[in-house]
């Protein structure tokens, strides 16, 4: 959670950082546009809460399946009981794609084939901490 947090710290002072393991991270306002994308479906932000998919405040280091009250697929429960987290590496992956890389996933979209895109999402994600962060 700590980290969630310095993360979400360096991003509002440098609209481009790295990661620990040395993965470029993009733009959090360009990642605000692209994440338009996402809000039929996901929610962020002060009183986010569950929609068709869980809310997304401090999804970015969170373990997979973490959301209370959220019914995911049996595909992401296992790579949950796998002890998978949503590190920068494995959401780039799974935006990406979805389908492919989580065969059997509720999720519908088709994913994002801009690196760039994946990577904004991603740094505007790292701005919500979840709670108690």
């Amino acid at each position: 959670m700590f980290k969630t947090f310095l993360v979400a710290t360096a991003l509002t002072v440098f609209p481009a950082t790295l990661f620990a393991d040395g993965h470029v991270t993009g733009d959090a306002a360009a990642g605000e546009k692209v994440f338009r994308k996402c809000k039929a479906c996901h929610a962020v932000g002060e009183g986010a809460e569950n929609k068709v998919g869980p809310m997304l405040n401090g999804v970015v280091g969170r373990e997979m399946g973490a959301v209370e009250g959220f019914g995911y697929s049996n595909a992401l429960m296992e790579f949950a009981a796998e002890g998978k987290a949503w590190t920068p590496e494995e959401l780039d992956a799974f935006l990406e794609k979805p389908r492919n890389y989580m065969k059997g996933t509720k999720m519908s979209f088709a994913g994002l084939r801009k690196e760039e895109d994946r990577q904004n999402v991603i740094a505007y994600l790292a701005t919500f901490p979840g709670e108690g962060s």
